[in-house]
């Protein structure tokens, strides 16, 4: 698979040729540029970086590039180990770093790694910055450092510990509650490091623990990303346990899905919609999310005299906005919980503590929370289009087909009807549009999203 380079950080497929795959000399390269990016940015001449990893096999090896290569630069490293994205993010401003590396390639499956650059508010480095950072891998502008400079090099493994203790002293986390319920929960964290950090989290809480690929071993047993299809151990271990709740998340415990007491999916959609119920009850403000998630947190907000706001999707576009309305909720569709009382990033361990305050103040088992949810189904197709086609004209097109409904053009093309909604976004690197529609069935869903194709076809 090719190497991907983004604003974000650069992830690809372990082994093969450099620049093509994510090879030893890819990660020196990108690890240099961001660590010289870093000094050439910094007032300072001591930095140092925290970085974290997940458990998938190459990590090691990866890490032990990164760790190597800042200390060549000159930069001190505080190894956190293996670690979960959100702790990397609790810990840098902690350890008052200037930044973090999380070695993760989130729900991609075992083959694949990645770099994840923070700044030194432990949040992902902006489009500008990202910019900057692969201009200097290109270049290869580095200064290494001589003997007497490198960086120091030290270890950690308190990071769960500080992580978890900031998430019980939030105000909004009511552990007593939760100890009250003695809740039995199901945890599947696909042999990653959520399999260390969210059994931690529970049993702090009081509840049940029943482990589901807990091992951090780095050996996935099923694809990581947390969507229904890849979860039937969990929805049928749910029913032979009699468990409460079922938690799955990603190898790196950024998106949090969650499974009722009868073994269905709560709808990763919903993870966000439920969190934000609890909260917005409590304190009346803005919640966010990206364009291409559910309606259904517009309608919660709003039914509790809030206000909702949608960003371009893209996790660092959803914290911006999250600022800029000073939210008291935000995140993503895919299970992604940003609570800013704690920081801002998506976290599955807040989320898993704020969800279950919900559950026991709520006095409802899952399925009966949910239902009092709106159910909204969601269809995802594409139209795969010529290279010579201009796809940025075919979407002006698009917008003025349909001007007379609610339009947003923040990224690419989102159509708001009354009933639905259609989301029109091109691909980056192919010539694609990808079609996201939500409707009150998966049938509406499926023929908004062929529906528009058909009209996509016509305008060519």
């Amino acid at each position: 698979m090719p190497l991907i380079k983004s604003i974000s950080g650069i992830r690809g497929t372990i082994g093969g040729k450099v620049d093509e795959n994510l090879t030893p000399l890819d990660v020196v390269k990108f690890t240099s540029a961001f660590g010289t990016w870093l000094q050439n940015n910094k007032n300072k001449k001591d930095l140092t970086l925290v970085v974290g990893r997940d458990a998938r096999i190459s990590g090691l090896m990866v890490n032990s590039l990164v760790t190597a290569t800042l200390q060549g630069l000159g930069i001190n490293v505080v190894d956190l180990g293996l670690s979960t994205t959100p702790t990397v993010e609790v810990m840098v401003p902690e350890l008052n770093a200037d930044g973090g590396i999380i070695l993760t390639a989130s729900h991609n499956p075992k083959q694949w790694n990645a770099l994840k650059l923070l700044n030194e508010k432990g949040e992902f480095i902006n489009g500008e910055n990202g910019t900057d950072v692969l201009a200097l891998a290109e270049s290869q502008d580095f200064n290494y450092a001589e003997v007497d400079d490198l960086g120091q090099y030290e270890t950690r493994n308190d990071g769960f510990d500080i992580h978890i203790q900031k998430i019980l002293d939030l105000p909004m986390v009511d552990a007593e509650a939760i100890k009250a319920k003695k809740f039995k929960v199901v945890v599947d964290a696909v042999n990653s490091t959520g399999g260390i950090a969210i059994p931690q989290l529970l049993e702090e809480l009081g509840c049940e623990v029943v482990k589901l690929y807990c091992e951090p071993n780095g050996d996935f047993p099923h694809n990581p990303e947390p969507i229904k299809e890849h979860l039937g151990d969990i929805c049928e271990l749910m029913k032979t346990e009699k468990a409460d709740v079922g938690i799955v998340v990603d190898p790196d415990v950024d998106r949090l899905a969650l499974v009722d007491e009868n073994g269905e999916l709560f709808g990763e959609e919903y993870t966000l919609v439920a969190v934000a119920d609890y909260l917005l009850r409590h304190q009346k403000g803005a919640a966010i999310s990206n364009l291409s998630s559910s309606r259904a947190l517009r309608d919660v907000a709003r039914n509790l005299g809030s206000e909702y706001f949608a960003s371009a999707v893209g996790e660092v576009n959803v914290v911006t906005l999250m600022k800029e309305k000073n939210a008291v909720i935000g995140g993503e569709g895919n299970g992604g919980i940003i609570y800013p009382e704690l920081h801002y990033g998506r976290d599955s361990l807040v989320g898993v503590a704020l969800f279950l305050t919900h559950l026991a103040k709520e006095n409802k088992i899952v399925s009966e929370l949910r239902a009092t949810y709106p159910s909204y189904f969601m269809g995802k197709k594409k139209i795969e289009l010529t290279p010579d086609i201009d796809v940025d004209s075919l979407l002006t097109k698009m917008e003025n087909e349909y001007q007379t409904e609610d339009i947003s053009t923040i990224d690419g093309v989102k159509i708001d009807f009354e009933n639905n909604w259609v989301h029109l976004r091109k691909s980056n690197t192919e010539p694609i549009i990808r079609i996201y529609t939500e409707a009150f069935s998966q049938e509406e869903a499926d023929r908004l999203g062929d529906q528009m194709i058909e009209k996509i076809k016509s305008l060519i």
